[in-house]
């Protein structure tokens, strides 16, 4: 069985834009990094007892219907996507790519965005696991080096 391994795309500091269309104000910020806490927080929770598979699920169940893609969609989501890195690098704890994939999908699907978490795995020369997030095949937090094969998609 072939090993697909993910197009190495770098993903840029988007422009992150408010409810007015242009930068987020201060109190605009203040609640993006509350929400990021808090599903950081509900995200590692449930990941101490549940299944991961479980632990998503959890994290998208009240999610609004879908939206349409779009450019639009894809820019918001690489939005949130950096500023979920930006907030959780100066969170304590493990908030390295598995945190921050579980937060966005959580921020997204309540945005009704669909997306997927993908975990992936590189065997040699030493292991290494990597999860990431993509909108429509397109990462939207750092998809790694393009070596790690697709394991699961989420």
């Amino acid at each position: 069985m072939a090993v697909q391994r993910p197009e190495r795309r770098a993903v840029e500091p988007p422009e992150t834009t408010g409810s007015q269309g242009g930068r987020l104000s201060r109190p605009e910020r203040v609640r993006l990094a509350a929400e990021i806490l808090a599903a950081y927080a509900q995200a590692k929770w449930t990941l101490r007892s549940s299944p991961i598979a479980d632990v998503v699920a959890g994290l998208r169940s009240s999610s609004p219907a879908p939206r349409p893609a779009s450019p639009q969609t894809l820019e918001e989501a690489r939005s949130l996507g950096w500023s979920v890195a930006r907030v959780l690098a100066h969170a304590p704890g493990d908030t390295r790519c598995l945190a921050r994939s579980l937060v966005l999908t959580r921020l997204l699907a309540s945005r009704g965005i669909t997306a997927r978490l993908v975990i992936g795995a590189r065997p040699a020369p030493d292991f290494l696991a990597h999860a990431w997030v993509e909108y429509e095949g397109e990462p939207v937090l750092d998809p790694g080096d393009g070596s790690f094969g697709r394991l699961v998609e989420l």
